[in-house]
Formats: C-alpha cells, structure tokens, sequence
C-alpha cells in the first residue's frame, strides 16, 4: 500500500478489494450497525460516556474480520480517513444490496 490516493473516489476501488471475504465484509456491517446502534442510545438516554466505545465496536469488528478472515493489514493503518468513509459507503452499498452482504 505505498500509493497514495488523492481522492476516495480513487481509493474505493482499492478499500473494495481489501473486503473480499464475505465474513470480513460481514463483520464490518455488524460493527457499523453496533456503532449506529450504540449512538442511538447514548444521545437518547444522554449516556454520553457509551461514545468512549464507538471505536472499540466499529474497528474491533472489522480487525477481526482482517486478521482472522481476509489476512490482510487494515487499510486503516495506512488512509484512516479514507477507510474511515470507505466504511460507511460499504455499509451502504450492503444496504442497499450493491456489494453482496
């Protein structure tokens, strides 16, 4: 990964070939739907410390579907914004079925 991409529009392409593996890309969409899910209640019931673990939900799901299903290094090492947003672009091509859940 020693390009640089200077647009996501470049970069998705390269995110979208890291999630190969549906287990991988699986688990991602349960961390993003964790994160939604976590953030809901913490602005309803203003528990304000739960956001603490919004990092912890959304990147311990996709590591784990890295390191153990797709073999590969995050590209959250190396683009973290990009794969920041490339995250919840995926969540929503899954969501509205145009990359395979």
């Amino acid at each position: 990964m020693t390009k640089k991409y200077q647009s996501f529009k470049r970069f998705y392409p390269f995110y979208l070939s890291q999630h190969k593996n549906r287990v991988c890309r699986r688990l991602h969409f349960i961390g993003s739907a964790l994160v939604l899910c976590t953030l809901s209640y913490a602005v309803v019931t203003q528990h304000l410390t739960v956001l603490l673990s919004l990092p912890i939900i959304g990147y311990g799901f996709a590591w784990l579907g890295h390191f153990f299903f797709e073999k590969n290094k995050p590209a959250t090492f190396t683009y973290p914004l990009y794969s920041l947003i490339g995250d919840w672009v995926m969540f929503k091509d899954m969501l509205t079925g145009r990359i395979k859940f």
